[in-house]
């Protein structure tokens, strides 16, 4: 009974030093994609605690995870998504007009600031209506910089989908967009 328990403590100290290892390679990417996702510091490190939390609680006879770096981001983004969603009272901007707007030097007017900010809050409410795998995809792309091959790869689909699934999206959050301001839709 005592080699049960001896084995059974090496076995949870083992997963506490592995998780570790895991969490100091890979804290400061989770925190990166959360942040992009949530626009504030305090919810990227909620949404940093709350992945590695549930790496913690995860059952020990759960598939191993291959890619974990992958897994990691995949898991930030749709708890940020999670995140911005519960907090939302959700409002409907072009794509095209919100790359220079969050591109812009933090050097600006006041009004500027604002529109941007709002641009911004627009965005993450926007992107909290999407289809998980879609936001995913889309955070990727123009949040975090990957190209369509490596979305495509991180997301087990064809570049080809990657590339249809953005246009269409962009397309929509245009149309949206133009509807938030009033214009045409």
């Amino acid at each position: 009974m005592k080699a049960l328990a001896a084995e059974s403590m090496e076995s949870a100290n083992q997963l506490v030093t592995d998780l570790e290892a895991v969490f100091r390679d890979n804290h400061a990417m989770v925190f990166r994609a959360a942040y992009r996702i949530t626009g504030n510091a305090t919810d990227a490190e909620d949404v940093l605690q709350t992945v590695f939390l549930r790496m913690l609680k995860r059952d020990s006879g759960a598939d191993p995870v291959d890619n974990m770096p992958s897994f990691l981001h995949r898991a930030a983004v749709n708890a940020a998504l999670d995140m911005v969603r519960a907090r939302q009272n959700i409002r409907n901007v072009p794509l095209d007009e919100l790359e220079p707007v969050l591109a812009e030097s933090s050097h600006r007017g006041p009004e500027r600031v604002q529109n941007s900010s709002e641009i911004r809050e627009w965005l993450r409410g926007a992107l909290a209506r999407l289809n998980p795998r879609i936001a995913r995809m889309f955070v990727l792309r123009f949040f975090e910089g990957k190209e369509n091959p490596e979305i495509a790869r991180l997301l087990n689909t064809t570049p080809g989908t990657v590339a249809v699934t953005l246009s269409r999206t962009r397309d929509r959050l245009q149309q949206d967009y133009r509807t938030y301001v009033g214009g045409e839709a």
